[in-house]
């Protein structure tokens, strides 16, 4: 059986979406609706790669239970007023910043790990998991 491997060569399969036209309730998988990636300024754009939405769901699974997104599209405006990084993958739709009722973030992490994911950010309060690349990995925990 092939490995599976989160990651992606390039952004050409990124999903775009609008919230206006499509419904902040379209489901974008079994478990995730378009709000949940959309970017927390109000835009009405949403950029989602279709491997992070596999990703995701690939980590409820393993969790067996409710996986949340802290953040996961931000137009380039919110990300610059937030302070992200200035090529943060959340700018393409590659990434999210996830968390989970009674499961440690790093315990999130070891789950991507075996997973093969572009990008694991371990943080105090979530986990960051993005398809962009290979062996990125960073802690700021």
């Amino acid at each position: 059986m092939a490995e599976t491997r989160f990651n992606c060569g390039s952004v050409s399969e990124v999903g775009v979406y609008s919230l206006s036209e499509m419904g902040p309730g379209l489901r974008v998988s079994e478990h995730f609706t378009l709000e949940e990636f959309a970017c927390s300024d109000g835009s009405d754009v949403v950029l989602i790669h279709p491997g992070l939405i596999q990703l995701l769901e690939s980590i409820r699974l393993e969790i067996g239970g409710p996986l949340y997104i802290n953040s996961a599209y931000r137009s380039h405006h919110h990300n610059s007023i937030i302070g992200g990084a200035k090529t943060s993958k959340h700018l393409y739709g590659l990434a999210a910043d996830v968390r989970s009722p009674g499961i440690h973030p790093n315990q999130i992490a070891i789950f991507a790990e075996r997973l093969n994911v572009g990008g694991i950010g371990h943080y105090e309060n979530f986990t960051h998991l993005d398809v962009y690349g290979v062996n990125r990995r960073w802690r700021k925990d």
